[in-house]
This record gives structure tokens, sequence and C-alpha cells, in this order.
């Protein structure tokens, strides 16, 4: 069923993949963003989610491709899907990241829950978990990293997901709309696949990742599904691919690398280690791009 979609961060890495994914099938979405994206069935409204008037004005606005169009009036927006970020530690100040992150998400839920709209689905990060960008190597409490996870990291980026993801479920809780929050492991665009060989050589080089990954199509995919699956309140997703981005056996990685961490139930062969099972056994969720069709060994 085609729905309306405004997605903050179109233009972004992943953002850019996930609005194609979600026009192809049959939806219409307004990219709201600090740059144009390149996508000719997509109009871009230059907006800073920073600016809480800003953002309601957006969330309220037409959403077709040309001022000439026979009717500019506004219609209803069926869903808001936020992207928009600074999308990692080290590019800007600390401080800034956290500001940017944790105000333009407040804004753009608090501006879409008292618009009416029913659906909101949040960007949030395999950072959570607190292995990427912690000051030194860290070990988790267990494997695999679940939904369920008693989350503690102690940088600025994944602290700002953390706030974001208890934003979401305050205001779930205080008006009972359905915000489901995606916590998204590396993402990997199809020209990225070239990269895989030089990370098979050296498998300790994505040890604070778990080895995860997303293909920027797959969670595409994910992202469709949270906005067709309704009536589930607040939700948080693990958003990966269904194996590791190793070409080693997922026992073989944890006897090297973390051999002290307890694991919960049988692991696949190539099982990732940042669980997909809630998103495949509730949104349905069914991996289309494994690395293995791309990456020739």
């Amino acid at each position: 069923m085609s729905k309306r979609i405004m997605f903050t961060g179109g233009s972004g890495k992943a953002g850019r993949h996930v609005v194609k994914y979600l026009v192809d099938q049959g939806h219409q979405v307004l990219n709201l963003d600090t740059k144009p994206l390149d996508n000719p069935q997509v109009r871009t409204l230059i907006t800073d989610i920073t600016d809480s008037g800003q953002v309601f004005n957006a969330l309220s606005s037409y959403m077709g491709l040309h001022e000439f169009d026979p009717s500019l009036r506004a219609q209803p927006v069926d869903a808001v899907v936020h992207f928009a970020a600074i999308p990692r530690i080290m590019i800007v100040p600390d401080n800034e990241v956290f500001r940017v992150n944790t105000m333009g998400t407040y804004n753009v839920i608090e501006a879409a829950v008292k618009l009416g709209i029913p659906k909101i689905v949040v960007a949030s990060s395999e950072t959570t978990y607190g292995l990427v960008f912690a000051n030194e190597p860290r070990a988790p409490q267990y494997f695999p990293l679940d939904e369920e996870y008693p989350v503690g990291p102690m940088d600025s980026y994944a602290l700002s997901k953390i706030c974001n993801e208890e934003t979401a479920r305050a205001f779930a809780q205080r008006n009972g709309t359905d915000i489901y929050a995606l916590r998204i492991g590396n993402v990997i665009e199809p020209h990225e696949y070239a990269l895989f060989p030089k990370w098979f050589a050296d498998p300790g080089f994505r040890k604070r990742i778990a080895w995860s990954y997303i293909d920027a199509r797959d969670l595409g995919q994910i992202t469709d599904l949270a906005v067709k699956t309704d009536g589930l309140g607040y939700q948080v997703f693990n958003a990966v691919n269904d194996e590791t981005s190793s070409d080693l056996p997922t026992k073989e990685l944890l006897k090297r690398f973390y051999p002290d961490v307890p694991v919960k139930g049988e692991l696949g062969e190539f099982e990732t280690l940042l669980s997909n099972k809630k998103t495949r056994e509730v949104l349905g969720f069914r991996q289309a791009h494994s690395w293995r069709k791309y990456v020739s060994k």
C-alpha cells in the first residue's frame, strides 16, 4: 500500500538508498535535508532539524515535485522516517554531535506527534552497545547483542542515540504513537563490497563493530517493513544482515577476539553477532543482499 512519507536525511549515505527503495515500493517521499538529493523522483526541502519551527513547517508541507502542480495543498502524512544526524564522532566537536542529534530528533518526533502523524521510524545505531567508540577495546557482557542488552556507551554519538531512543519511548507512551528505532549496523553501499577482501586479510579490523553490516538496500527493506507494520507502540530493532562481514566462521572470530564472552544460545556458522532475530520474526525481514553475492574470495 502506497504511503506518504516525510524522510529526514535522505541525501546521506544510507538515506539515499533507503529513499530509492521506498520510492520503488510506490511510496511518495519528501526529503528534508540540508543538501539536495540527486533523485528526480524526490524533491528536497532544505530543512534544519535543530530548528523546531522549520521542522513543524516542513512536516506539514506539500509533498509534490513542482510548484506548478495543479494543487499545492498539503495532504495527510502517513509516516516520518528520521535519518538526519551527525553520523559519527570525530566530524564536529562532541557537544555538537550530541546537540544536533538529540535536539533534531526531539524536534522531529514532537512535531510528528503533535501533527498527528501515526508512524515514526528513527535511525538509532549499533554504537549504543558501547563497543564501537569506546576509548579502548571493550568486551560485551554477552553475544549475540540483542535489543534487550543493557546498553552503556561512553561516547557522545552513541549517547545521543540512547537519548533519542528514550525520547521516542516517552512520546510513544504519551500519545500511543507507533515509534520504531532501528539500531543500524555498518552501512555498506554496493560499491563498497570491493573493500571486503582487505577486511578479510585483517579480521581484527572490524572487531569494534562485531563484524556487523547492513546492505543499504536491505536497510531500505527494513525501513519499508517498519513503515508498513502497525500497532507495536515503541520498539527497537537491530537493522543488520544475517551474517558477519568476515569470511571466518563466527565461532572462530569469537575464539580469536572475544574468548571470554559468554554466548547465549546456538549460533549459525557465519551468523551475525548483532542479532537480527527480532527484525526477522516481527517485521518479516528477509535478507536480499549477502556479501557472498558480490565478493570473490
